[in-house]
């Protein structure tokens, strides 16, 4: 046996608070040291409204009690009023995982028993501190956050024009990939408008889609009526607006976005990953990467890691990776499949992958290569990305076992293969 040093270093937070937030009230508890008796402490458990001016108040009597670090729970979106006065005023603020601080079981369960197991464990650095980005990450982030959520309702809303038409007999969406190009809305409008005859709403299509006529003349020969019109042009109206507010809001991205527009080149460079896309990365995961000391570690939060689970020496568990950031784990997911068309090493790689073991696991593959060469490249301001090819794999492999690769597949392919010596 063999003591080694360790790289943990035993300190108590001599001035610590620690917060349990509710939507109204808050229970804030202190820990200090007591200077008549060393070694034991003095506590304080008081409760304070969540309104800014309690708010304030309640970080003035911490900066006099010379409170140096407060540490919270991250509870649906309550812990940022705090969070934010606290930062502003200039204290070191911890957000924490809940999962992290659960109360030892067998114990009652209250706010102010809460606040002060938190504030214990939390003066005794047994708890990590979530990432936060600073403030102007934050706002790019909201401005990325709400554009997505604007998709998306876009999205659902043009899924329920497509099933009006449906309702209505209109085949407009087996004939036309893309029923809201030009084309579709000409035809649409036109129905809103009171056209009802296929032929002239057939005329109506546009370059490539005039080669189709015949087919949209059948596909407009339904039921449309003035009660299927009414609810379209609502559909259409919201369309149209949301697309409005998405334009706004991407004027906006771009210019929260230009004090990073190097690092958005960069990440522009990757394979996938297009302007929109580093977007969201910069958003989610900041351009300093200081507080992920490895890739390893911007992987393992991202939950693109598998989990470790190991007792009495066996691995337990499939390996999953969990649920971690839904809009960053979209971001990559979208740049996974764009690489995997390409002719790159990342394209390869996720074509290696799901060829085995399916198309999930490449995507979670391919999404974490990716967030390894972004950590690389934000770390290093002079690192550019320089892909490795296609063929990588192919040159790493010795040419008889390549041989026999390619032969192996063949018989299983049923093919007999037979080698003759070259001339």
């Amino acid at each position: 046996m063999v003591l080694r040093e360790t790289q943990d270093t035993e300190e108590i937070i001599e001035r610590v608070a620690a917060l349990d937030i509710g939507k109204e009230e808050l229970v804030c508890c202190v820990r200090i040291p007591d200077t008549d008796r060393p070694g034991r402490r003095l506590q304080e458990v008081e409760a304070y409204t969540t309104m800014t001016r309690s708010l304030l108040g309640m970080a003035d009597h911490l900066r006099a009690l010379g409170v140096t670090r407060v540490v919270m729970e991250a509870t649906s979106d309550y812990w940022k009023p705090p969070f934010y006065v606290l930062e502003a005023a200039g204290f070191d603020v911890w957000l924490v995982n809940a999962r992290d601080v659960k109360h030892l079981p067998g114990r009652p369960k209250t706010d102010k028993l809460d606040a002060v197991w938190l504030c214990k464990v939390a003066e005794r650095q047994m708890i990590r501190a979530s990432f936060v980005p600073p403030v102007e990450i934050r706002r790019l982030r909201d401005l990325t956050r709400y554009r997505i959520d604007l998709v998306g309702t876009r999205s659902a809303e043009k899924n329920r024009a497509e099933k009006l038409l449906e309702d209505a007999q209109i085949k407009l969406s087996v004939v036309a990939s893309d029923i809201f190009g030009v084309s579709g809305r000409d035809m649409m409008a036109a129905l809103v408008a009171g056209e009802r005859n296929p032929k002239a709403l057939a005329q109506l299509a546009r370059t490539r889609l005039r080669g189709k006529i015949g087919e949209l003349e059948e596909a407009f020969t339904g039921h449309f009526t003035d009660h299927h019109a009414f609810l379209l042009a609502k559909m259409l109206a919201r369309i149209d607006a949301i697309s409005v507010d998405i334009t706004d809001i991407e004027t906006k991205i771009e210019a929260e976005i230009r004090p990073c527009a190097r690092a958005v080149g960069k990440l522009d460079e990757i394979p996938g990953v297009g302007p929109v896309v580093a977007y969201v990365l910069i958003a989610e995961i900041g351009v300093d990467m200081s507080r992920f000391p490895t890739a390893a570690h911007l992987a393992s939060w991202a939950k693109f890691a598998p989990t470790v689970k190991e007792s009495a020496g066996k691995k337990k568990g499939r390996g999953s990776t969990g649920h971690g950031n839904p809009y960053l784990a979209q971001a990559l997911g979208q740049a996974a499949v764009t690489a995997g068309k390409t002719d790159t090493f990342l394209g390869e790689r996720y074509r290696r992958i799901a060829r085995h073991r399916g198309k999930k696991k490449a995507l979670v593959a391919v999404g974490r290569s990716i967030l390894t060469i972004v950590w690389h490249l934000l770390s290093d301001p002079d690192a550019h990305f320089k892909d490795l090819g296609a063929d990588f794999y192919d040159t790493r492999i010795d040419p008889e076992r390549r041989k026999r690769n390619h032969i192996r597949q063949l018989e299983a392919l049923g093919y007999t293969v037979t080698l003759n010596p070259a001339a």
